[in-house]
């Protein structure tokens, strides 16, 4: 998306303030919401899925360090780069509203020259990856973890939570996987595992106004003091006392 003006973004538990025209990125995996700080700020989004991407780009969205799940692509944009960057949401806009038959070629077209302006932008480089069985069951976790997030409902319900569970649709044994992990990731599967639910608890507490039990309870946990046990745990605060921090 492209904004112009002043606003606090919050990308699961950090908050970031920007000013002027800035470029960002997002993951779906990652909870965000925004703050308009003035009256006036105005930009244009443009939504869009890994599958709209699949015969266009020569590398997985997800490879990139624009969309992976830690990362806060915010880009501050100046001169000439400003007008270049809204003159492409401006054509995105023209085509979706146009009858031309291959409008959506154009769009790929205009949402890539989006994407690789950034990475030019961005301080960290984009390594070619061997696909080797660590990596492929590497990425294949990551999916499935990354596919039971956000928790929207409260009735939301987990494919995985465990270490064995994500083997056993892996189809490999649990000792394998952790070994991948680590040697792609340097994590083992219960510190993603970990890392994860963490992320999505603290984004509840701060986005929504959900109890503690009910958010307890969407992030799969049978007991409140369970879920308690498990956030102090990782950050020295109850979730009440981060929930108003």
């Amino acid at each position: 998306m492209l904004f112009e003006g002043d606003i606090t973004f919050h990308f699961g538990d950090e908050s970031i303030a920007i000013t002027g025209n800035t470029l960002l990125f997002f993951n779906p995996a990652t909870p965000y919401s925004y703050e308009p700080l003035q009256p006036d700020t105005k930009g244009y989004f443009c939504v869009f899925k890994e599958e709209f991407f699949k015969e266009s780009l020569r590398i997985n969205l997800t490879d990139l360090p624009l969309f992976q799940p830690d990362a806060k692509p915010v880009y501050q944009l100046y001169g000439d780069s400003v007008t270049e960057i809204r003159s492409l949401f401006i054509k995105i806009k023209e085509e979706i509203n146009s009858d031309y038959p291959y409008k959506y070629e154009l769009i790929k077209s205009y949402v890539s020259e989006l994407i690789y302006y950034a990475l030019k932008l961005s301080p960290r480089k984009v390594k070619p990856r061997i696909a080797d069985a660590n990596s492929r069951i590497t990425s294949v976790f990551m999916e499935l973890l990354d596919r039971q997030f956000p928790i929207e409902a409260l009735s939301h319900t987990f494919t995985c939570r465990t270490p064995a569970d994500f083997a056993d649709q892996l189809s490999i044994h649990v000792n394998y996987l952790n070994r991948a992990l680590k040697k792609t990731t340097g994590k083992t599967t219960t510190e993603h595992i970990t890392a994860r639910w963490l992320a999505e608890a603290k984004a509840l507490l701060r986005h929504t106004n959900w109890s503690i039990a009910e958010i307890s309870q969407a992030l799969g946990y049978e007991d409140q003091s369970h879920f308690s046990i498990f956030f102090k745990k990782q950050t020295q605060y109850s979730p009440s006392q981060f929930r108003n921090v």
